[in-house]
């Protein structure tokens, strides 16, 4: 049975140069195209990406939401860091109980903030597990924060089964080493929150590598997060080999890097094409290489 990822595309965000620009300047045609795109591309959600939105975040949200709903049913996922945009863009929301809320870390005025709105829309919530002293230090840290945003949710009344939590993907260019925490958290996670989801943002794990090299760390880092039972990403769905690993096409490699991580190391004399690029980008995310732009060369 070939595991699959729901994806939630990522591509209209505040900073993109299609989406950004139309946002600033309310036109619909370029964020409705992108949505038109994404749905095509098999995306399960729309991540609608407005930032902190400080000047005009309530007005922003619910225009982009609205704008997007003429569009495409596709649900939704609503990502900015300004509660009130939030709130707002949740009014406008159709499907409330399909959409998802990005996020709700472990920040007290955030929790404050938006777990009242996300118990009352009925949505599934993004658990980040990012604290008020920022990032957890490693897994029981994150663990610990776990802990804390699902009592919190729980008792407003929204079940493990609409949590999707986010133990946060670091840069490799940081080094592998809270790479491999964020997995061993997500080892932990069906003791600590049974029934729970998880998601994270995969780009993050190649911010600041090259341009035309992200796309291989992202590919297995899916894969790696997939041993353990990733159950939603947020992906870049103009990348088709993505796409299809998130669809579950791809189990000779999936097979590879988890026989890898099991330590099963194939012959990499062996490898050739997709394959060995799986291989040598495990070796550089898993630590196992010390990590340089040059590691597909090696």
């Amino acid at each position: 049975m070939a595991m699959t990822v729901k994806a939630i595309a990522e591509s209209i965000n505040i900073m993109g140069k299609r989406s950004g620009g139309a946002m600033k300047e309310r036109n619909p045609g370029p964020i409705q195209e992108m949505a038109r795109e994404e749905t095509d591309a098999g995306a399960s959600y729309l991540d609608l990406n407005i930032g902190p939105a400080r000047k005009d975040g309530t007005d922003l949200m619910p225009w982009v939401v609205e704008t997007v709903q003429e569009a495409v049913d596709t649900p939704l996922c609503l990502d900015t860091t300004n509660t009130d945009a939030m709130a707002a863009g949740f009014k406008v929301v159709k499907n409330k109980t399909q959409a998802i809320m990005n996020s709700i870390s472990v920040q007290p005025e955030r929790m404050e903030a938006l777990i009242p709105v996300a118990a009352e829309a009925g949505c599934d919530v993004i658990a980040l597990l990012w604290g008020p002293d920022g990032m957890p230090r490693d897994s029981n840290e994150r663990a610990a924060m776990a802990v804390d945003l699902m009592m919190a949710l729980n008792e407003a009344g929204i079940p493990n089964e609409k949590i999707l939590f986010d133990p946060i993907g670091t840069p490799i260019t940081l080094g592998a080493d809270q790479i491999a925490s964020g997995l061993e958290f997500m080892m932990m996670l069906p003791d600590i929150a049974p029934g729970a989801g998880s998601t994270v943002g995969l780009s993050n794990v190649s911010n600041g590598v090259a341009e035309h090299l992200r796309k291989y760390l992202d590919r297995t880092y899916l894969i790696m997060l997939m041993k353990y039972g990733i159950t939603t990403a947020i992906v870049n769905s103009y990348d088709e080999e993505l796409m299809a690993i998130c669809r579950g096409e791809r189990q000779e490699l999936v097979d590879l890097v988890h026989g890898m991580m099991d330590g099963n190391d194939p012959d990499p004399s062996t490898l050739e094409g997709t394959a060995l690029e799986h291989y040598k980008t495990y070796k550089a995310l898993s630590g196992q290489t010390v990590f340089s732009e040059s590691w597909l060369e090696l």
